[in-house]
């Protein structure tokens, strides 16, 4: 498998080889639980989850670690502004994303490390970069010494020159920075504000350490994929790399540096800080997992993707299509449709940079044979067999329209049936009154090139 690493600006080969074990280390930036997560967490989770399930899928174990930011600037303000202790707040959102990141049938990784309960670790990490001469302590802060760690190295994952970096640095009066490129691995405790000691003073970990700390502690001192949104890439993931590379002594900390395209609403990017997101809740409300996901899926994940109704409608019609596909009642035993090759097309597809869309293409040819198929009364079963399986490697449940339910879903494929069959012996007004009844329940049918389909709701 080959995945875009944007360090080298090339696809790498995925080759688990850091672990004497074989697993692939891979370790996912999460979210800062300052308030509900939105669609483009949603987007994030998903493209990891269907990495890890294809990995898995493909025979390869994984180690999937993903953090939560449980202190941070806006976690405290917003604490404050509700009048409700800091990690009160972060662990109501921390359990509001677990429920809907299960919602969306995403796999738990396999750890959740928070900077809170890290704080020892990353305190150890300071004073081994202190020691190594690549920090300094300065008035109860300690900050990183970039120029140290070296130019071209710090700015070769965002591919920017660190001349330029500086021409844009400022020192704020109240800090004591020796270089305006460097950033705090600790920061002072403020009145109000959730600290712990140190050997510099009360504090709290900076925002870079706190990752480049937990994948430590969690996979090793290097790791085969390192994963996140692209607006993390500078200055976090480039903070990172500096750090646990100036620790460990150690190069490359990651192997791959893979990074999703973020996700639109209108011209700008979906944040919570800039108040402009739909709520996963609201979105799993309006228009179910499998639709959230065909339309995150189709879409590459380095390419951006603009959130609107009309592609959540086509998405989930796409859903219903494949679910449809999956769980009609087959109507012939004569020979099997033919579906030589398609497992191994989906496999290309997704061996090529996790290719989404050209292996959701070879899911809705295999929909496609089924409904054909079926008009001719071939064994579908295998085909079907396929479907699902291929459907679930990208994490879709196919599970039954909420509005038909599963027991309400024989009787119609059962109805489509005897409509076809009306068909072909030219019974058209006879056709037309089951096609009529249906719609009236709120099933829609649809005759097409790939055979009959039908729709609930």
């Amino acid at each position: 498998m080959r995945i875009h690493d944007t360090l080298s600006g090339t696809e790498k080969e995925l080759q688990p080889a850091l672990a004497p074990d074989g697993v692939v280390r891979m370790y996912v930036c999460g979210v800062t639980p300052y308030s509900e997560s939105h669609v483009g967490h949603a987007l994030h989770a998903i493209v990891f989850d269907v990495l890890r399930r294809y990995l898995d899928w493909r025979g390869i174990p994984v180690k999937h670690v993903q953090n939560f930011t449980d202190i941070d600037d806006k976690l405290i303000d917003r604490a404050q502004r509700l009048g409700i202790p800091m990690q009160d707040l972060a662990e109501q959102n921390i359990e509001d994303y677990h429920r809907q990141i299960a919602a969306m049938n995403v796999l738990p990784a396999h750890e959740y490390p928070k900077v809170t309960e890290t704080v020892p670790h990353i305190i150890d990490f300071i004073m081994g970069l202190i020691d190594k001469g690549f920090a300094y302590p300065a008035g109860g802060d300690v900050y990183y010494r970039v120029r140290v760690f070296g130019g071209p190295r710090y700015g070769a994952l965002s591919k920017r020159d660190i001349d330029d970096l500086l021409s844009g640095a400022r020192i704020d009066p109240t800090e004591l920075k020796e270089d305006p490129l460097d950033f705090a691995l600790w920061k002072a405790a403020k009145p109000g504000e959730p600290s712990w000691p140190s050997p510099w003073g009360l504090g709290r970990p900076g925002w870079h350490i706190e990752c480049s700390a937990m994948a430590l502690h969690s996979l090793g001192e290097q790791i085969d994929i390192h994963g996140g949104g692209a607006d993390l890439i500078f200055p976090h993931h480039t903070n990172e790399i500096a750090q646990t590379e100036a620790y460990t002594g150690q190069a490359p900390f990651a192997r791959i540096w893979m990074h999703n395209a973020l996700l639109q609403l209108g011209s700008e990017k979906m944040s919570k800080s800039l108040g402009n997101f739909v709520s996963i809740s609201e979105a799993l409300e309006k228009y179910g997992s499998d639709a959230l996901r065909l339309f995150v899926l189709t879409s590459h994940y380095r390419s951006p993707v603009t959130y609107s109704d009309d592609a959540l409608e086509a998405a989930r019609s796409g859903a219903d299509r494949l679910r449809n596909a999956a769980f009609v009642e087959p109507t012939g035993d004569l020979e099997p449709a033919s579906i030589a090759g398609l497992r191994e097309r989906f496999q290309e597809a997704m061996d090529n940079d996790l290719n989404t869309p050209q292996a959701l293409a070879v899911v809705f040819d295999v929909a496609k044979i089924v409904n054909r198929d079926r008009d001719q009364k071939k064994n579908v079963r295998p085909a079907q067999a396929l479907l699902r399986e291929l459907a679930g490697v990208l994490g879709l449940t196919l599970s039954a329209p909420e509005s038909a339910s599963q027991e309400a879903a024989p009787f119609i494929d059962l109805l489509v049936a005897l409509r076809t069959d009306l068909r072909a012996a030219k019974l058209w007004a006879l056709s037309d009154r089951v096609r009529d009844g249906l719609a009236e329940l709120g099933v829609t049918v649809k005759d097409g090139p790939e055979g009959t389909t039908w729709t609930a709701g």
